[in-house]
């Protein structure tokens, strides 16, 4: 079964624990810092669109954009009363394609180390540069390689009354990848209904995606520790990346 297909709709059940507001506060500090005032929004891999809501109660136009069709139906219903109502497109990040382009584009919950092909990573973040208006910003965030590397071995479990999930990690130094099988457990009704779901990270440094975003062509990069302006520590679990498009003039 491909990766939230069936988690899709226990899917904010077992993040219950995650800060969006924190998150999207950040996304705030970074924008006030870079002196940016968007007028319109991009949520790549937005996944039941938990920033996207955020962002669009802020009186954002934002275009939600993610690969699972499950992940998106949530999205859609959680959304359906804020005004402005969020848009909505199922596409896979490396072949982006909207309608106009855009002064900010947000990606959480390090959904970019699920490219696990760095071709495919090159040239999402190719697509990322050319949806942003001139002066636009891209921010988002990674696991970092430690914190990957550490997940080999180890088992995890997730739970409330109506979903158990135990999900197994290990990490292939040769493919550079943690994989992550998911057992997923549903109630229906009296019954429990079980599925597998298997997700990839791949394990990118912070060398080789300022790389790549200087090649896909931003201008001014900057790299974050776990929501602090300061520069991630050793042994760092997450990062974030800040990457501006140059101003035409």
């Amino acid at each position: 079964m491909s990766a939230y297909e069936a988690l899709a709709a226990s899917y904010d059940r077992l993040t219950n624990d995650v800060d969006y507001q924190a998150v999207v506060d950040f996304y705030l500090r970074i924008l006030e810092r870079e002196g940016l005032h968007p007028r319109t929004v991009m949520d790549l891999a937005c996944g039941t669109g938990s920033v996207t809501a955020l962002l669009a109660q802020m009186g954002y136009p934002v275009l939600g954009v993610d690969l699972s069709e499950e992940m998106l139906t949530v999205a859609a219903m959680k959304t359906q009363d804020l005004n402005p109502m969020p848009h909505f497109s199922c596409q896979p990040l490396q072949r982006l394609r909207v309608p106009r382009a855009v002064d900010l584009a947000v990606c959480a919950l390090d959904s970019l180390d699920y490219l696990t092909e760095p071709a495919d990573c090159q040239e999402a973040l190719r697509r990322i540069y050319r949806a942003l208006n001139p002066g636009g910003i891209f921010i988002f965030d990674v696991n970092t390689p430690e914190k990957l590397r550490a997940m080999d071995g180890q088992v995890f479990l997730d739970e409330d009354e109506d979903v158990y999930c135990v999900w197994r990690g290990e990490f292939d130094e040769q493919t550079n990848i943690c994989s992550y099988g998911m057992d997923l457990f549903q109630r229906d009704g009296k019954l429990w209904r079980r599925s597998f779901e298997e997700h990839r990270e791949y394990a990118y440094s912070q060398e080789q995606l300022r790389a790549y975003l200087k090649a896909a062509g931003f201008s001014r990069i900057e790299v974050y520790g776990d929501r602090t302006f300061s520069a991630p520590r050793e042994g760092e679990q997450r990062i974030y990346f800040m990457a501006r498009k140059g101003i035409v003039r």
